[in-house]
């Protein structure tokens, strides 16, 4: 007897917009993902998305797939085997994925991250300083 097996795929819209914040956001999880390109024209090799996927043990992966304006996930949820659910994994990422973004900008108008503080509820706090630099001539 041959089991059939029916996969079907969940895609979910994402705010993502950058590779390098969603990087950083997963790395700061501890969730483990590599990189996969994906050739977007056949007569041109060098025309591709770079996609994101989180290997799981069952072999269905979870993958940020590059949507021409947005990384989309996409899994399928009667296999997802992660320590919590969707909704939760998809709120973790957002908000770290907000903070890199937050630091990052803020970062290149010449403030520094000196605080970060999560509270209970879940939100965190960063706390950024710029210091003025004012010289004066002798």
């Amino acid at each position: 007897k041959q089991r059939i097996i029916m996969s079907h795929f969940t895609y979910l819209k994402t705010s993502f917009k950058n590779l390098l914040h969603l990087e950083n956001a997963l790395t700061k999880l501890e969730i483990p993902y590599k990189r996969e390109k994906k050739v977007i024209d056949a007569n041109n090799s060098k025309l591709y998305n770079v996609n994101l996927v989180i290997s799981q043990s069952n072999n269905y992966d979870i993958t940020f797939n590059w949507n021409g304006e947005e990384y989309e996930l996409v899994l399928d949820a009667s296999f997802w085997i992660q320590p919590y659910p969707v909704e939760s994994f998809i709120n973790k990422v957002a908000q770290q994925y907000a903070s890199d973004v937050i630091i990052a900008e803020s970062q290149k108008i010449g403030f520094q991250p000196i605080k970060s503080q999560q509270h209970l509820d879940g939100s965190n706090t960063i706390t950024l300083q710029r210091w003025s630099s004012t010289s004066s001539l002798v």
